[in-house]
Formats: structure tokens, C-alpha cells, sequence
């Protein structure tokens, strides 16, 4: 599985709650596969859907659930203590792991290859840390929301992208609206 069949799988899960997606393809995907107004799409800050997510959840009683990469998470390391220190237990951070910066051009990570972004998480003092495969995605985050306990899940998978349309909506409207629905 790749990260946008990740995503469509995962679309009705996430539908009720707010979501912080990653810069480029991920928000380009979410947005294709399920433009929510509690979707907050990224455009052009690589390596803070993490700690914006957590702000959001630090502000608001809703679960907040960011949809970040290994390639961002690997540019925003001081996140993972961010996350830790600072516990939301109606936060979840999924980090969609496939190895590679799949925006610019599937270059790989070092999460692709020695360094696990769950044993980061852990040193980091993350104490809810669940690592898994592509397919068990959608159960391992339903699990996630239900416990209503901060969460971090790495889930593996392929790299790979489909071609997806930018995202045209100004960011200032995606903000937003996002805004409006935080307070709706």
C-alpha cells in the first residue's frame, strides 16, 4: 500500500474529527479523497503538521488527529519531545512512513532505512507509540481515537504517489474554515 491508499482507507475515520495534513502530496491527496473543512491542508511549512496538530489539541477538547510524513517528522525532530512533554490525550500524531520525501521526488529517508521513527518517538519520551503495517492502518487509529490517549502511530508502507491536482483554495480560506469549524 502506498500513502494515498492509506488515506482513502482511513477518510471515514477521520471525518468527524480535526485533521492538521501534511505539506504537499499528503494535503493534495486529503483533499482529493475527502475536502472536510475540519482539514487543515499545509502548502508551505514541511516538518509542522506535528506541532501545529499538538496546539490545536493543547486549545481544543475535539480529538486532533495530524497526518504527517517521515521526511517532515525527520526535518522537526524537536517535535517528538514537543509531543511528548506536552501531552493532549486528544492528539494523535499518524506518521505515514514510506521511506522516502514522497513531494519532491521519493528521494529516500533515513527512516527508509536505519533509523526507526517509533524508537525516536520512545526516546523521546512518547509513551504511546504503536508501529504498523500499511493494511492495519485504519484499525490502529480507530483503536487510537476510542482509547483517548495521546498517540503516536508510525505506519509502514510502499513509497509511491498518484498524480493529484494542487490545491487551488487560497490558504488564507483554508484556514479559515477551518477556524470557523473549530468553533462550529
Amino acid at each position: 500500500m502506498i500513502r494515498s491508499e492509506i488515506l482513502r482507507e482511513i477518510a471515514p475515520i477521520l471525518r468527524p474529527h480535526l485533521v492538521v495534513c501534511n505539506i504537499g502530496l499528503p494535503s493534495q491527496e486529503m483533499h482529493l479523497i475527502d475536502d472536510q473543512p475540519t482539514n487543515f491542508y499545509m502548502l508551505g511549512t514541511m516538518g509542522l503538521a506535528s506541532s501545529i496538530g499538538l496546539g490545536v489539541a493543547l486549545a481544543e477538547d475535539r480529538t486532533v488527529i495530524s497526518i504527517d510524513g517521515d521526511g517532515s517528522v525527520l526535518t522537526n525532530l524537536g517535535t517528538l519531545p514537543t509531543i511528548a512533554n506536552n501531552v493532549a490525550d486528544n492528539f494523535i500524531l499518524l506518521i505515514v512512513d514510506n521511506g522516502s520525501y514522497g513531494s519532491t521526488g521519493d528521494q529516500p529517508t533515513y527512516a527508509g532505512k536505519k533509523t526507526s521513527l517509533a524508537e525516536v518517538a520512545r526516546a523521546c519520551g512518547c509513551e504511546n507509540v504503536v508501529e504498523c503495517r500499511a493494511e492495519d492502518t485504519g484499525q490502529v487509529l480507530q483503536k487510537a481515537i476510542d482509547a483517548g490517549r495521546m498517540t503516536v502511530i508510525v505506519s509502514k508502507c510502499e513509497s509511491g504517489n498518484v498524480k493529484v491536482p494542487v490545491i487551488t483554495m487560497d490558504p488564507v480560506a483554508i484556514r479559515d474554515r477551518f477556524m470557523q469549524s473549530m468553533a462550529g
